[in-house]
């Protein structure tokens, strides 16, 4: 297999890995505001706002790049 064809396969592991620490941190985010830190609780929601707003692309440009030319 030429390396080019582990980027798309790369790539789709990566997101899914920012995906499950971005479940993991919003967890957190809960356990904190639950315990008093409102603040440092909406901070976190608001930086895990990027990885929401980018998702939709990166999930299209992943199916375009896994699929067969």
């Amino acid at each position: 297999m030429p390396n080019s064809d582990l980027l798309p396969s790369l790539l789709f592991k990566i997101n899914e890995n920012q995906l499950a620490l971005e479940a993991a941190i919003l967890e957190l985010s809960n356990w904190v505001e639950q315990r008093g830190g409102a603040d440092a609780a909406e901070n976190v929601r608001g930086a895990l706002d990027t990885i929401d707003k980018n998702e939709e692309f990166i999930k299209l440009t992943l199916a375009v790049l896994m699929s067969p030319e």
